[in-house]
């Protein structure tokens, strides 16, 4: 038996229009079909997904002040200065990596966090 690769990341929210804009208006992300029935949304990153389900209430697990130090899921980007911009016009905190590396952290409207790096 070997690990081949990645599918998806599920991730909780509480509100799709919310979680909408973020990940599909501010974000760029492309919206897939899903075949289940229960509220939520997948999106598609590369060869790889997004499963945004909806859930009563989110845990934050936000723990340090350093936000790479905390669950986190990593995206690569290619122009990580427009998406400063887009997350500071959107009044969404961002965090730069306190690894030197070319990387934020910032949380989606449901505190999930997220790590974006130039790629």
């Amino acid at each position: 038996m070997a690990v081949i690769r990645g599918l998806h990341v599920a991730l909780n929210v509480t509100d799709l229009d919310r979680a909408a804009e973020f990940y599909g208006g501010l974000l760029g992300l492309e919206l897939i079909d899903r075949p289940l029935k229960f509220p939520g949304l997948w999106y598609a990153i590369g060869d790889w997904q997004i499963h945004l389900i909806v859930a009563p209430r989110v845990v934050n697990t936000i723990q340090d002040d350093r936000w790479g130090r905390n669950a986190h899921l990593a995206i690569a980007v290619d122009d990580l200065e427009t998406l400063k911009a887009r997350l500071t016009e959107a009044g969404i905190s961002w965090q730069a990596s306190a690894s030197g590396r070319v990387a934020i952290f910032a949380p989606d409207p449901d505190g999930n966090l997220l790590e974006f790096q130039q790629s």
